[in-house]
């Protein structure tokens, strides 16, 4: 009777482990919280990033991303994705492009404020999430995610894969890795820090490493930047960043 016993609490302790296990959906609601939550969604953020200034602008369901960047007389470019789509500016003139010139341009800024307000994209509706599993990064633990997207909604680099890791106890995004397909392909690692918060809202900078062996999987590689085999490729930086949130 008391193996009866026994074994029925063991079942009860495993299923009570299973019932409390977090879905991917709560982490990321939980890291995006932890971010800014909310405050994203009505706000105004401009930041500089190596030579363009940026801008988002989000209130009430509606969004205009912009780069504003000088060419070499010193005349300024200024792109914006909304809506309605893309827009060219030359000196306040709207250039005229093919649509395959548009659809480059308009990934190129939407790259750029995607990566600064992480995790903020990762509740759009062509993403899919994964839980993998659990791992851990120089003595902590983490939530391993991987990411991918709907071709429809999903961009002109639908194809690319991501990894997240989310810290379990303060579901910060602390690495990321990406596989992308554009220019023959690649992998790249990224290691936040200098995290700061502005008006509610967390930014980081990120260590960016690569690795040239595309066949490696993404999973893998935090164990090769704690081992040192990946190699530093750059620093992305974010400065100057202002927030404004809109009531």
């Amino acid at each position: 009777m008391k193996k009866y016993i026994l074994g029925f609490i063991v079942i009860s302790l495993i299923y009570a482990c299973e019932t409390e296990q977090e879905s991917v959906q709560q982490i990321i609601d939980k890291a995006i919280a932890k971010a800014g939550g909310e405050r994203y969604k009505n706000a105004e953020i401009s930041f500089d990033f190596r030579k363009g200034s940026y801008r988002s602008k989000r209130e009430g369901g509606d969004y205009e991303l912009e780069r504003i960047m000088s060419d070499s007389t010193g005349a300024q470019y200024r792109d914006v994705v909304n809506n309605n789509g893309f827009t060219r500016y030359y000196k306040d003139t709207v250039v005229k492009l093919p649509d395959s010139m548009k659809t480059i341009y308009a990934n190129s800024v939407n790259s750029v404020h995607y990566f600064v307000q992480l995790p903020f994209g990762l509740n759009d509706a062509a993403v899919n999430k994964e839980l993998m599993g659990k791992d851990s990064i120089d003595n902590k633990e983490y939530y391993e995610i991987k990411v991918t997207f709907d071709e429809e909604g999903g961009g002109e680099d639908h194809e690319d894969v991501y990894m997240y890791w989310v810290d379990t106890k303060n579901y910060h995004v602390d690495y990321l890795a990406y596989s992308f397909e554009v220019n023959k392909g690649g992998l790249r690692f990224r290691k936040a820090y200098n995290p700061r918060t502005i008006e509610g809202i967390r930014f980081v900078d990120y260590e960016n490493y690569k690795m040239d062996n595309l066949s490696t999987p993404l999973d893998t590689l935090d164990d090769l930047y704690e081992s040192r085999q990946l190699e530093l490729l750059s620093k992305i930086e974010t400065r100057n960043i202002e927030v404004e949130l809109l009531e």
